[in-house]
């Protein structure tokens, strides 16, 4: 895409959605208040506003490479930041966390090594942020297929990142006080719709309307 469709793009955008919704941002310039945080990964096919359907205002949104939190006590954590100004500041009361199929961050995860010379970056995150997926996966799906073995280190690396929220003392105590809920989504880019975990099943299953909140993420068992 040419940086000049991006140009011909905002002028659309100044020219015609923003004079079609003056009302909407002259509120937003006011303060917002998002009632979601959206935590997914960088990858361009995703786009939480227009995967949900939502106005600019409505989402506060988080993304790095594979949606990954870092446990709470990470030093320069600029996702530990977010993740507590929107939760205090913001006073956010649910939480998603949204993985995606076919995700780079997690194929690369599964052939850590070969990452190392030419993005010694990505490495290092996934290295340092990713490990205990890897093992968890590497160490219990011996006999999966290339593309199942994806497909389970997808899942698990949300699953994770929702526990390493638990060890936020902003989420723990929002939960603990029934203010706030947790959800592990999984998109799929080539259906469009949005796995969830459900809890009493132990698995992601089709979100319909049933939010599947997840209530306590430590009692959590990763599924089979």
């Amino acid at each position: 895409m040419p940086i000049k469709r991006i140009i011909n793009g905002l002028n659309d955008f100044q020219q015609n959605y923003f004079k079609t919704h003056q009302d909407l941002f002259k509120r937003l310039s006011q303060g917002q208040t998002p009632e979601i945080l959206f935590i997914t990964c960088s990858d361009s096919r995703i786009d939480p506003n227009l995967l949900t359907q939502t106005e600019p205002g409505e989402l506060f949104i988080i993304r790095n490479l594979g949606n990954i939190i870092p446990p709470h006590g990470t030093l320069n954590s600029s996702e530990g930041a977010g993740i507590e100004y929107a939760v205090q500041a913001v006073n956010i009361k649910e939480v998603i966390v949204c993985g995606h199929s076919h995700c780079g961050s997690m194929k690369g995860l599964l052939q850590l090594q070969s990452l190392s010379d030419e993005m010694p970056l990505v490495y290092d995150w996934l290295k340092h942020h990713g490990e205990s997926t890897r093992r968890l996966v590497r160490e219990n799906y011996h006999d999966y297929s290339e593309e199942d073995l994806l497909n389970v280190a997808i899942q698990n690396n949300v699953l994770t990142q929702i526990e390493n929220l638990e060890t936020y003392p902003v989420i723990r105590s929002r939960l603990h006080a029934g203010k706030l809920r947790l959800h592990a989504w999984v998109y799929e880019i080539e259906t469009g719709k949005i796995l969830a975990y459900d809890v009493n099943q132990n698995q992601f299953v089709l979100l319909r309307q049933e939010p599947f909140p997840v209530p306590d993420p430590l009692a959590m068992m990763h599924p089979g």
